[in-house]
Formats: C-alpha cells, sequence, structure tokens
C-alpha cells in the first residue's frame, strides 16, 4: 500500500516517541509498503513559539518563526530512520521538490500542488519522503500556512493527490471515542464514523482530526486514527468512511410546525424529552426541533399533524409551566448540506438575503456544523428552492 502517515505533536514529543514513530515507519516499510509522513511541530513548539513572539512583526515573519518547530521534527525523525537503515529525505519549504503552493489569496494551488505530490509519488520507491505539516509556500518562495489543525491538512490533501490508499493521523488519542475518557467511564473506541459525524462532532469541541481536513477526503481515500503508543502504521484505531457531499435537497412532503409555548421553558429540565416522548409513544416521528426563550418547536408530518396537535395539548394541560400549543402548515424544509459550509464566511446571510429579497418569508432557519435547513411557507418552496440553489451554482 501507499500510505501518508501523520504524526502529531503528542506522539513526537520525547526522544522516546520519536524512536517509536521511526519503528513504525521502518516496520512499514520492511512489510513492503510505500510510506510518506508529515510531521508537526515536537509536542507544543508551535504555541510556545507563537507565545514568544510579543513584539511587532508581518505575516512572513511570523510563518518563518514558526515553521521552527516542524523543521525540527522532520530533521529529528529523518536522522531516526537512517539508523534504522531506512532511506528518507526531509521535504521542508525551499526545497526545490517542497509540494504545498498557495496562491496570492494564501489558498492551496490545487494544481500545482497536485502536480508536486504526484512528482514525490512517483518518486517514493524505497525512499520515505518526510513532509514538513502546516506550512506551505507561495509562488514568491515565501513561507506561508495552512491554519490550525494544518498537519492534518496536509496529510489528507497529500495523501488524496498522491493517489495514497490510505492516511493515517497517529495522535493521542484511541482513534473517535464514544465521549471523553477524562469526563465519562466506559468511553471506548468508534470503530467507523463517517465525515460528516466527525465533522460536526469536530465543530462542537472534538479535537481527533481538524474540520479543514476532511474536505480533502473523497470516497477512494481511507482515514484512519492511531493512538501512538501501537506502534502499528496498518492496523487499530477509527477508520473515517465517505465523503463530503454539497447537496441541496427539498422535503417531498409537506410539514406541520407545531409550538408549544410556556414560562421559563428553557430552564425547564427535561422539557424536550418530556414533549418528545409523548409524540414517541404513538411513533410519530419529529423531522426537526427549535427550541426559543418560551417555546418548543417540533417539525411533523402533515398527515400525523392532528394527532401530535392532541398529544402536546395533553402535556399542556397536565404541565403549569406550559401555556399553549398552536399548529400551522403546509410548511416547505429546503436542507443545504456541503463539508465546506462552515468555512464560508456568510453563508447563512447569503442563503436567507435573497429569499427576503424576493419576498419569502422564512418561517424558520435551523443550523447544524454542516447543514442549513430553511422552514417556508409550503406555496413559496419552489421559487425558495430556484434561489438557494442559484446561490451555489
Amino acid at each position: 500500500m501507499r500510505v501518508v502517515a501523520k504524526f502529531g505533536g503528542t506522539s513526537l514529543g520525547s526522544g522516546d516517541r520519536i524512536e517509536r514513530a521511526a519503528d513504525s515507519v521502518a516496520n512499514a516499510v520492511a512489510a513492503g509498503h510505500e510510506i510518506a509522513v508529515v510531521a508537526s511541530a515536537m509536542g507544543s513548539t508551535t504555541d510556545d513559539l507563537l507565545d514568544d513572539i510579543t513584539f511587532e512583526t508581518d505575516d512572513a515573519d511570523r510563518a518563518e518563526i514558526v515553521s521552527m518547530g516542524e523543521r525540527t521534527s522532520v530533521r529529528m525523525l529523518k536522522a531516526a530512520l537512517s539508523v534504522r537503515d531506512v532511506d528518507a529525505v526531509f521535504l521542508e519549504p525551499g526545497h526545490p521538490d517542497w509540494p504545498v503552493i498557495t496562491n496570492e489569496l494564501g489558498e492551496v494551488d490545487v494544481e500545482e500542488t497536485k502536480k508536486r505530490a504526484r512528482k514525490i509519488a512517483a518518486e517514493m520507491d524505497g525512499v520515505v519522503p518526510i513532509i514538513t505539516g502546516f506550512l506551505a509556500e507561495d509562488h514568491d518562495g515565501n513561507v506561508t500556512t495552512l491554519g490550525r489543525g494544518g498537519s492534518d491538512t496536509t496529510a489528507v490533501m497529500l495523501g488524496n493527490y498522491m493517489d495514497a490508499d490510505e492516511v493515517v493521523i497517529v495522535t493521542d488519542v484511541e482513534g473517535v471515542m464514544t465521549g471523553d475518557p477524562r469526563v465519562v467511564e466506559g468511553a471506548r473506541n468508534v470503530g467507523r464514523i463517517t465525515v460528516d459525524e466527525l465533522r460536526n462532532l469536530s465543530f462542537r469541541g472534538a479535537e481527533v482530526v481538524a474540520p479543514s481536513a476532511l474536505s480533502y477526503k473523497d470516497e477512494d481515500l481511507a482515514v484512519r486514527v492511531v493512538h501512538y503508543q501501537h506502534g502499528d502504521l496498518l492496523r487499530g484505531g477509527t477508520r473515517i468512511e465517505g465523503e463530503f457531499e454539497s447537496l441541496i435537497d427539498m422535503r417531498e412532503e409537506p410539514l406541520a410546525c407545531l409550538t408549544i409555548a410556556g414560562r421559563a421553558i428553557r430552564n425547564r429540565a427535561g422539557i424536550l424529552s418530556q414533549l418528545a416522548n409523548a409524540l414517541r409513544e404513538e411513533e410519530i416521528n419529529i423531522d426537526a426541533v427549535a427550541s426559543g426563550m418560551d417555546s418548543v418547536t417540533f417539525y411533523v408530518d402533515v398527515d400525523v399533524a392532528e394527532t401530535a396537535e392532541a398529544l402536546l395539548h395533553e402535556a399542556v394541560v397536565d404541565d403549569e409551566a406550559l401555556s399553549s400549543v398552536t399548529v400551522a402548515d403546509p410548511i416547505a424544509v429546503i436542507r443545504v448540506t456541503g463539508g465546506e459550509l462552515p468555512n464560508q464566511s456568510g453563508v447563512i446571510q447569503e442563503i436567507i438575503a435573497p429569499l427576503a429579497e424576493d419576498g419569502i418569508n422564512i418561517i424558520d432557519l435551523i443550523t447544524s456544523a454542516t447543514s442549513v435547513a430553511v422552514f417556508v411557507d409550503w406555496n413559496d418552496r419552489e421559487d425558495a428552492l430556484e434561489i438557494v440553489q442559484g446561490r451555489f451554482d
């Protein structure tokens, strides 16, 4: 196999850990695999360097300073592999074979980077390229960076462009866990997870793979997260499956909107569970939920709206904290899903502003890390869909 192995700062945080990393690469090479390495700065070197820049500096000088962490790591790994009789070469900005190029906007020059990555891949027979993560170079030869989590981005991007079979992210966690083991007992490894699931978790605090990296994953590229203590690049950890798909979808059937109002409903523990359970007992599926200061809204199929209203009315009558339930229908929902949505500043405004300009009232707007759901009157659905599609064409 051709594998791109990214070693995070923790996995390179000491001499012993660098030795462990070198052993895992050497073992994979001995087994006949082509290995390219992407290295982060050792430990917290980058953060330490940034903290030490207490003086005025321009972006170019700052990038040169923070690049020293990754530059040191690749030299350490190259030295450790050499004593294991592995032919390795380190690549950093300024090297004639350096692959990651950015344009005048600071964005990755895809065509140039692909061309250079493929050249490295073609020359990997018996040679392990060790590439600085996080760093890039513009067309004038200046050092630039890929932002937070940039080493993950380097690894998955190069894995894609080098036609690798797999990208292995070596870090200090046992892949993706069912919960934070520092907080909950019995947390266990998740063997498989989709990019959409992980992207949502990543944007809500899970520090496993940088969200920016996942946009470079395609269906054919396997990505796996393993703990550095395993010492085996080819087994274990969590496999990340699938790829991001940009999709604009309008639900074919209309929805009903049931809103329950109540005093200080936001401070009432278990209120959502109480109301949702009332619907669950009759097997009424909830398409979406929205909450306000003193209200909760459920969206359900129109054909079960009357039953749902009756059930929720019973809950209102039985609870002094709840005041009333009301129903509005028919309602349409248009969902915009895409892995790049979180990276597009003002994307919500760009969706809703054209609707407002066309006089289409937005009944509700529900967002997640990778999707936006726009609820409009059923009669406005076709016009709304056309407008939203036009935004993303």
